[in-house]
């Protein structure tokens, strides 16, 4: 159990970092070699793009977790914690809808590119697995709104103050 609690602490993050540095690494090297050798290569120019397409849907995963997403939240510093807790779970419920609806319809993009057998063009491997990350990344944002929904019933039936997440510019 320790082993999951420690995923769902850090996924996003070890995630993150993953495609941080591959895609610093390999912008560096492409850099390089253009400079340098006056030659780059379309494969690294792909990993760049698919690399900072992961980062994305990770990281608005990471941001519902974290309540991070930038949001007007001058009317919440006026509200007792009942009506704040509605008021961020209704919030939840809305981008629930929105994110289901759109990882239903992200699936289309996929199933296309495996019916017929796209590749990339530099790579040379499926596109499945780039366009799988917009799917992936909504399976990620409907899994933390759900954990963020729970969190918020919770503290609306305790009355205790809700989850609000770190301010941008405290």
């Amino acid at each position: 159990m320790d082993l999951l609690r420690r995923i769902d602490q850090n996924a996003e993050r070890w995630l993150l970092l993953t495609f941080y540095v591959m895609l610093v690494i390999t912008m560096a090297i492409e850099v390089i070699r253009r400079e340098l050798f006056s030659y780059s290569s379309i494969w690294g120019e792909e990993i760049v793009r698919y690399s900072f397409i992961y980062l994305a849907w990770i990281g608005a995963a990471a941001a519902i977790r974290e309540r991070a997403h930038i949001r007007i939240d001058v009317i919440m510093h006026y509200l007792p914690p009942r009506p704040k807790a509605l008021l961020y779970i209704f919030g939840d419920l809305v981008m629930f809808f929105v994110a289901v609806i759109a990882l239903y319809w992200s699936y289309e993009a996929v199933h296309v590119s495996a019916k017929f057998g796209s590749v990339t063009d530099g790579l040379r491997i499926s596109k499945v697995w780039f366009l799988m990350a917009v799917p992936a990344g909504f399976t990620l944002i409907i899994w933390r709104l759900l954990q963020s929904l729970l969190r918020d019933l919770h503290a609306l039936r305790t009355g205790k103050p809700v989850y609000e997440g770190d301010t941008l510019f405290d």
